[in-house]
């Protein structure tokens, strides 16, 4: 069993997120759903729908919710699902924080939280030219 995960994300974002990922792991994800909003979409129909993959997901060892941007519909309806104690929700997504989570998905919801925001956190950096610099430097063993 492992830590089911749903991606809310504006359009498709999601989508191309879980295929990046994918592509770089290998296989795409098992227990990974992806609900892409619209401009278009009624937010009580879209919870309606992540409700129902949130229920199908839940092995019961809980369900983790990426979203992309705090404060927009995307997060408000999953920060409505976080009602659930089964369920965490994360704003922010980004690459570094989904794959990490899906090489940890077998260890506990609350340690997945954990590693998901150390992947995002720890994922963004200033590439300046003192970092590519660093980057070609000839290491000395």
């Amino acid at each position: 069993m492992s830590v089911g995960l749903i991606l809310i994300t504006h359009q498709n974002l999601g989508e191309t997120l879980v295929q990046t990922a994918g592509a770089m792991l290998g296989a795409r994800p098992e227990a990974c759903e992806v609900l892409g909003v619209s401009q278009q979409d009624e937010p009580e129909q879209v919870e309606a729908r992540a409700r129902d993959r949130l229920r199908s997901l839940d092995d019961g060892d809980g369900v983790l919710i990426l979203t992309d941007m705090f404060g927009s519909t995307p997060a408000n309806v999953a920060s409505r699902l976080a009602r659930d104690p089964s369920c965490r929700v994360i704003a922010g997504v980004n690459l570094p924080m989904l794959v990490r989570v899906l090489n940890y998905r077998h260890l506990p919801l609350s340690e997945v939280v954990n590693k998901a925001i150390s992947g995002g956190h720890d994922g963004i950096l200033l590439c300046d030219q003192e970092c590519f610099d660093a980057a070609t430097r000839p290491s000395h063993r």
